[in-house]
């Protein structure tokens, strides 16, 4: 599980989620009881489509429904 960089640059937001989808792919079968870790919770309600793109399957969309926090 990760949330993206806390930058505007979306190169730097999609490379943090690129290397956590490189470690899962890395780690998965590698390890007992890894075989079948799959999912791929990464990124928010602001960079959701960079998630996607990199591969999320979980994405917390809490903003995006509910609105911003007072």
């Amino acid at each position: 599980m990760t949330i993206g960089a806390r930058t505007t640059d979306d190169t730097t937001v999609r490379r943090g989620f690129a290397c956590l989808r490189d470690l899962r792919d890395d780690v998965r079968g590698q390890a007992a009881g890894t075989s079948g870790a799959v999912e791929l919770s990464m990124g928010m309600s602001g960079d959701l489509e960079l998630a996607v793109t990199e591969g999320a399957t979980v994405v917390r969309v809490g903003t995006a429904i509910f609105g911003a926090r007072a």
